[in-house]
């Protein structure tokens, strides 16, 4: 377990891209859990950003999942499940967990008897405007994942 403190979105952009150099060529899911505005889709941009991804990122709220090429051939399947109820069960998360890209979810425990045993789980509290706490919790994956940060 590690907690880490940024005060800023530029910071928490930062983060995102630190943990990134240690995500690719990985297979991980990464579960970001937090409240409303607490920094998820930031962090994933970071994410984006330190995989090399040059198009913009957002929050695939509406659309549930967005999809970004990485330059080693690996994806970044970015979801969000928090709408998933609405959508139906037509939605195979199943395809995306069992790939061997890099899959942030955000909201997962919407669909917890379908999440792998593996996975990198990121509770993110919102203290201030600015100020985020991160704790990194790697259940039963390489703690190489959280090294460097």
């Amino acid at each position: 377990m590690k907690t880490i403190y940024t005060y800023s979105a530029e910071e928490t952009l930062a983060l995102g891209e630190k943990l990134a150099r240690n995500l690719i060529d990985k297979h991980v899911v990464v579960l970001l859990e937090g409240d409303l505005a607490s920094g998820k889709t930031t962090l994933t941009k970071g994410i984006a950003k330190g995989l090399g991804i040059e198009k913009t990122v957002n929050s695939p709220t509406f659309t549930i999942l967005k999809v970004y090429p990485i330059n080693n051939g690996q994806k970044l399947y970015h979801l969000d499940l928090y709408r998933l109820s609405e959508v139906g069960s037509d939605f195979d998360l199943e395809d995306y967990i069992d790939s061997d890209d890099i899959v942030v979810i955000e909201w997962p425990f919407q669909v917890n008897e379908l999440l792998p045993n593996e996975y990198l789980l990121i509770k993110i509290e919102k203290l201030d405007d600015n100020t985020r706490v991160f704790h990194f919790d790697s259940h039963l994956l390489d703690e190489e994942v959280l090294d460097n940060l």
